[in-house]
């Protein structure tokens, strides 16, 4: 994410000034039409920019994946479903080699396990 906000301002930087001075083909343009040309491109990337900041937020906010081999029991409570015992049994039952052993292990039944299984991962640790 770092590399696309610097590029994202390399471009439009480039769009702003494509538009201020590299419109005139062969034919002189006037003040007012370079000023016009400029605010036109300056609104245009003003909508893209805000596309572009939203993008990031909401990047930011979505769900991370929840180790379960390392997650505190705060972070596993924060799935869908899981409860302070589930936590609690779901660290008692560490480590796990897949996901999926949380039903094998009879810690979820495989609805719940269904319910929030895109938001877990299991990370071997070295």
């Amino acid at each position: 994410m770092s590399c696309q906000i610097p590029t994202t301002r390399l471009v439009a930087a480039s769009v702003f000034l494509l538009a201020s001075f590299g419109c005139t083909t062969n034919q002189k343009q006037g003040p007012d039409q370079v000023r016009e040309k400029t605010a036109e491109a300056t609104s245009a990337l003003k909508q893209d920019t805000k596309a572009v900041a939203q993008g990031v937020r909401e990047g930011l906010k979505r769900d991370k994946l929840v180790d379960l081999n390392q997650a505190s029991k705060e972070q596993i409570q924060t799935l869908p479903g899981i409860t302070q015992r589930q936590a609690d049994r779901i660290i008692a039952e560490r480590p796990y080699k897949d996901p999926e052993q949380l039903v094998s292990r009879r810690i979820l039944s495989q609805q719940q396990y269904d319910e929030l299984k895109d938001k877990v991962v299991v990370r071997q640790t070295p």
